[in-house]
């Protein structure tokens, strides 16, 4: 029993002592738990204390990098409103007044919106504040800030003329509170017109003109083409009318008609370019009003709960008046010339256009911006140009050619072109050393002819030949009229020609023979001309007292269209004096013979300068036919050059290798239009001999020397003798050069040996020889060596003989004498006949001298000596004489 209960105490000590080992690891586990909950709470409450800060920290992180990419934002759309304000208002438009200058727009460009002030943003710069008013709208100013309100005023008024071109703005003052001085800095602008006021009580008539003026526009410019005048200029580059700005400042209250015409003017004057800047006055609602409000709180654009802006301050009254009075002095100047390439066509239209009916283009626009139209053909068909030194005439011609030849081509339209005046401005259309290119449609220019009045005859002849082979060509097809000829023979040739004499008054001054024939030529050309496309124009400085024009009404008569330059007289009827008040770079153009009704004025283009031209020139020129040749240049004051002559370069020696029957000498080139040269044939008859006349040394050696090198051209080395005899020092030199050229060909002589020289060739014309010219230098200076007898006959006898029989027997005498006294001492006397002087040249020997001995009829030919200029007459062929330009020295 005893042990049972040891068993039972000794288990429940074990069971207790197990409990308590438990309980006291549980304890342990708890107090270990315990420690860490408190760890952790104390973990929890250190991170729960640090989340504010953290968070704040966070917050204010975030929101700054929110101020800043907000301020980032705010600058670059500040950024982006000032390049737009700056695109919208370039220039003087939008800048500030210091160092405030003009900057005009380009051509037809609108000037864009005008600042008034600036927009305030915290942390950049002003954006400039713009207000639109040129072809935008309008301006309503109100507000207490009287001072802010004319600050506003002059801003916008002195940005828009400097912003448009001189005369471009036009401003028209209302201001019955202060009579005008409102705009007095203005005042300058009155000197050319582009200012007027308008007292008090005139605001009906004024808003009446206003609406007059847009029913006018939208009637005769506008004319339902286009919405707007600055739809047109953005179409067709051109600005026809002018703004007009109407400054309202205060007045009585409006009527209701004055009411009435100021809704109107609201509603419709922005598009044709009339605009109202008002204020003191109120103005109907309207999407082209804008409202400036200057208050004492400030301004306000768009209405008092507009746009807030600091308005900029008026601008210096130095500057409105020094600007205005410098536009006013460009306006009374007169307007700057419009671009030449307003009258072209586009480059793909060049040279479409079709001449069987006439010649159709623009020479300028007129006042309604419209291009002002010239034509050449049935009517009218030719034209009459007249204007002062300096008015433009030149810069016209230029012009009116440009227009055609970019219109018509080549096999079109031809031009012959005369200049005599001097100058070589028209040289830039034929083929030169600085510019290889030509005008493909000119087949003749001449320049520096002013003493050349026989190069202007040629022409006309040239004009009057081709007339009549047209007509004949008409007649054989039974046709009258170029169109019907190019119709029914569509293979010829039949282009256009124009004509173009510029100071044709040289060509028919005086009583002359070249005066009569020209005015006789001119007289049949103007009225025949017209039905086989050749037209005429003729352009002078002033036409008063050319008696060979203005005594032929009849030739007057077919020169319907007229064009007038600023102050140019007789150009158009009597009574009218249109072109006395013309500015600068305008002309009136009158197809009506002159009479009022028929007037136009046209404002003309720059088109004579060298870059306008040639850009234009160059592109015409790549357009040319492969076989297109240059246009015949002559210039009165240049020297022609033999190895340049075509009829030169065209002699040779005979194909067989023969002597040629009928050499020819070449003398000097013709004053004409085909740049012939002036020749002589030797054929084995009487006479055929040349004298050469006058004292002038280099001009009778470069004839003979001419001669003797054209006739050494056409015979084989060795067949032809040329016997060189030099008499005169001065002329030494040329005559040793032509010897060493001509090498074994040439013997030399001097006056010690020309007697002998003279012996040996008539001895020699009693048998067989081959040819022989004699190329005397100066012959009578020896004539102390010549009078000296070698066998029978004396010197000069010899000479005598030699000329009279030596022709036929192929030996000819080619001599210059220093005088025609001089040559018939040596033939003889003053009684001597002259048969034996088949042709000659005279140079600085008038006409009279030569008499009827030398010339048919009587009292010689109408010949007046001029520099580097000799008349030529061959009898055998001439019926008059041929004025000849003698080639420059070979060397």
């Amino acid at each position: 029993m005893a042990d049972r209960r040891g068993q039972l105490a000794s288990r429940v000590r074990d069971t207790l002592a197990e409990a308590l080992g438990a309980t006291r690891t549980r304890l342990s586990a708890a107090q270990a738990d315990l420690t860490a909950g408190r760890e952790r709470l104390a973990r929890v409450q250190r991170a729960a204390a640090a989340v504010p800060e953290r968070v704040g920290t966070q917050r204010d992180r975030r929101i700054a990098e929110i101020d800043a990419r907000y301020s980032a934002r705010i600058a670059e759309l500040a950024r982006r409103a000032a390049d737009a304000a700056r695109q919208e208002a370039p220039g003087c438009a939008g800048s500030d007044w210091a160092g405030w200058t003009r900057t005009p727009a380009r051509r037809a460009e609108p000037p864009g919106a005008l600042r008034v002030g600036t927009v305030g943003i915290d942390g950049v710069d002003p954006v400039p504040a713009l207000v639109p008013l040129l072809d935008a709208g309008h301006v309503h100013l109100s507000g207490d800030d009287r001072a802010g309100c004319d600050a506003v005023v002059s801003a916008l008024l002195l940005r828009a003329v400097g912003r448009a071109d001189p005369g471009a703005v036009r401003l028209i003052g209302y201001d019955p509170d202060q009579l005008g001085g409102g705009l007095a800095g203005f005042a300058p602008l009155g000197t050319a017109g582009l200012l007027t006021f308008v007292g008090p009580g005139g605001l009906g008539p004024l808003l009446d003109d206003l609406v007059e003026q847009i029913r006018r526009i939208n009637e005769t410019v506008l004319a339902g083409e286009y919405a707007s005048l600055r739809e047109l200029a953005a179409a067709t580059g051109r600005r026809p009318e002018p703004w007009r700005v109407a400054v309202l400042l205060g007045g009585e209250e409006l009527n209701r008609h004055e009411r009435g015409q100021l809704d109107r003017v609201v509603r419709a004057g922005a598009a044709c370019g009339v605009h109202l800047v008002v204020h003191g006055a109120p103005l109907p609602e309207d999407p082209t009003v804008t409202r400036v409000v200057a208050g004492a709180s400030g301004a306000r654009i768009g209405g008092s709960a507009g746009l807030p802006v600091r308005l900029d301050p008026p601008p210096p009254a130095t500057l409105v008046t020094e600007t205005c009075r410098e536009i006013a002095a460009r306006v009374n100047a007169g307007p700057p010339p419009t671009p030449f390439t307003d009258l072209l066509p586009p480059p793909e239209l060049m040279w479409r256009e079709d001449s069987s009916d006439g010649l159709t283009a623009p020479i300028g626009e007129g006042p309604q911006g419209r291009p002002v139209r010239l034509t050449l053909g049935d009517y009218p068909p030719h034209a009459l140009i007249g204007g002062p030194s300096g008015t433009g005439k030149t810069n016209l011609i230029f012009a009116w050619i440009g227009a055609l030849a970019a219109r018509y081509s080549p096999a079109e339209l031809e031009f012959y072109l005369l200049d005599f005046k001097e100058g070589v401005s028209f040289a830039r259309f034929a083929q030169g050393r600085r510019d290889p290119s030509w005008l493909p449609h000119m087949r003749l220019v001449g320049i520096n002819v002013n003493t050349d009045r026989e190069f202007g005859l040629a022409l006309l002849r040239f004009l009057a030949e081709e007339l009549r082979r047209r007509a004949d060509a008409a007649k054989k097809h039974e046709v009258t009229k170029l169109a019907e000829l190019r119709a029914v023979d569509p293979t010829g040739h039949w282009p256009r020609i124009v004509a173009v004499v510029d100071e044709f008054q040289m060509l028919l001054a005086g009583r002359d023979v070249v005066a009569r024939e020209a005015a006789d030529l001119l007289e049949d050309l103007a009225r025949r001309g017209r039905s086989q496309g050749i037209h005429l124009v003729l352009a002078s400085q002033d036409v008063r007292g050319i008696e060979a024009l203005w005594g032929r009404p009849a030739l007057v008569a077919q020169f319907t269209l007229r064009i007038a330059l600023p102050k140019a007289l007789r150009i158009l009827a009597e009574r009218n004096d249109a072109a006395q008040s013309l500015p600068r770079w305008h002309a009136v153009v009158n197809a009506e013979s002159g009479m009022v009704e028929g007037n136009e004025v046209a404002r003309i283009p720059s088109a004579s300068d060298w870059e306008t031209w040639s850009g234009l020139q160059h592109r015409l020129w790549r357009m040319r036919a492969p076989d297109a040749a240059p246009a015949r240049l002559f210039d009165g004051d240049a020297i022609p050059r033999l190895a340049d002559a075509p009829d030169f370069r065209a002699l040779a020696v005979p194909p067989d290798g023969t002597t040629p029957r009928n050499p020819v000498a070449v003398l000097g080139e013709i004053i004409d239009v085909q740049s012939r040269s002036a020749s002589l044939r030797l054929p084995r008859a009487p006479g055929r001999n040349l004298a050469v006349l006058g004292t002038r040394v280099d001009e009778a050696c470069a004839v003979l020397d001419a001669a003797a090198r054209s006739l050494a051209r056409q015979h084989p080395p060795g067949t032809a003798r040329f016997s060189i005899a030099c008499l005169d020092p001065d002329a030494d030199p040329i005559a040793r050069a032509l010897y060493d050229d001509l090498a074994d060909d040439a013997a030399w002589y001097d006056e010690e040996t020309v007697g002998e020289l003279m012996a040996e060739t008539a001895d020699g014309l009693s048998g067989p020889a081959g040819p022989h010219y004699l190329l005397l230098f100066a012959v009578d200076a020896a004539a102390g060596a010549l009078a000296a007898r070698v066998g029978r006959r004396t010197g000069l006898e010899q000479l005598r003989r030699i000329m009279h029989d030596g022709p036929e027997r192929r030996t000819h005498v080619l001599a210059w004498w220093r005088g025609v006294a001089r040559m018939r001492a040596d033939l003889g006397g003053p009684g001597a006949r002259t048969d034996q002087i088949g042709a000659w040249v005279a140079l600085d020997a008038h006409g009279d001298e030569l008499g009827s001995s030398l010339y048919p009829g009587t009292g010689g030919p109408d010949w007046y000596p001029r520099p580097w200029r000799g008349l030529f007459f061959d009898r055998a062929v001439h019926r008059t004489g041929q004025v000849i330009i003698p080639y420059g020295p070979t060397r």
